[in-house]
């Protein structure tokens, strides 16, 4: 057996568990107070404000022009309530944090969680957000929607006459889930659809083993704007209480996402959010979430809460330093590590 093979077999393994564990741990308390979570958003915040490891991400020029003090944490809840701290009405680009919901849509579009494992696949890679091997090891699939390649896939799936409609389609998708008006950050659309020659080559190894699903470059364009979305730190909050709400928005109080699709999408969260921090994440904060390298990560507690943290200075891996201590901080405060709290 290859080393690439334990990793696939391992992580199945690892998904087994938390579709196990997951539904039991996820309701074994009720939210928290507000004093409560008052307090825990504060003091991660104020813990972690001067943390200064890591760097705005520069493979794509604009995301360097993007402040590296800007730190802002949020918890909305699956009643609605909503507790912030720092810069939380920032608009940064949304980035990879995109992709659990586009493969949300899919599943909708579809009538069917099935599409994602028989279009696209569900494997975590161990590999980059962007590796081409990745795409290249497992041929009958681009992997999983939370890397690069399966994200485009994704995009490819969703259901529209052309590139146009698509995206109008996802924006208006991600406006639901957020409950608000949100518009493309212009500047870090062009200066990403500048640089992103590794996805179109995704794009073009997609097409060439029959995983691509529409024009592969109209694609790569949807995927690049689809990453482009401004979206405050609150705005994300949302999305993600969305999740736990199972797929009510509890700001709107409408229905986004079929609550059939909302497990498929956090179990993808939860194996692959991270990339390959994945594991160290389930380990530390031991909760679904997802990363971007704009800085930004939503953390879901099931039935409860999303967490997220906005902080633009990001590891080798990708990964916003101060949100990921944030959350994994918050998530042991409260306790609410799906595989239990460890107290």
């Amino acid at each position: 057996m290859t080393k690439t093979h334990t990793l696939q077999a391992a992580w199945r393994f690892v998904l087994i568990a938390i579709l196990v564990v997951v539904p039991f741990a996820s309701h074994s308390q009720n939210i928290p107070s507000a004093q409560v979570l008052s307090r825990v958003v504060q003091e991660a915040h104020a813990k972690f404000k001067d943390v200064n490891d890591g760097a705005p991400a520069d493979y794509i020029p604009e995301l360097a022009k993007v402040p590296a003090e800007l730190f802002g944490v949020v918890i909305v809840t699956a009643r609605g309530d909503v507790y912030t701290a720092g810069d939380v009405g920032y608009a940064f680009s949304i980035q990879s944090v995109s992709k659990p919901f586009t493969a949300a849509l899919v599943m909708q579009d579809y009538g069917s969680a099935g599409v994602i494992l028989e279009k696209i696949g569900v494997e975590p890679t161990g590999q980059k957000f962007n590796s081409i091997l990745a795409t290249q090891i497992i041929p009958q699939v681009s992997v999983n929607p939370l890397v690069n390649s399966g994200a485009i896939a994704s995009v490819s799936l969703v259901k529209a006459n052309n590139k146009i409609e698509r995206f109008d389609r996802i924006m208006k998708f991600f406006e639901r889930l957020a409950g608000d008006k949100l518009t493309v950050i212009e500047d870090v659309y062009q200066s990403e659809a500048a640089t992103n020659q590794r996805n179109r080559a995704h794009g073009y190894i997609l097409f060439a083993s029959d995983r691509m699903y529409s024009d592969p470059m109209e694609a790569v364009d949807v995927y690049t704007r689809q990453c482009s979305i401004g979206v405050t730190a609150k705005q994300l909050a949302v999305m993600g209480a969305t999740l736990a709400n199972s797929g009510v928005n509890p700001i709107t109080n409408k229905r986004v996402i079929e609550s059939a699709y909302v497990p498929k999408t956090l179990a993808l969260m939860m194996t692959a959010g991270f990339y390959n921090e994945s594991g160290l994440w389930a380990y530390t904060a031991g909760l679904p979430a997802k990363t971007g390298v704009g800085g930004g990560i939503v953390a879901v507690v099931p039935g409860k809460m999303a967490i997220v943290g906005f902080s633009p200075r990001v590891n080798d891996a990708g990964n916003s330093v101060r949100a990921m201590k944030a959350i994994e901080y918050i998530s042991d405060e409260l306790g609410v590590n799906v595989f239990g709290s460890g107290r």
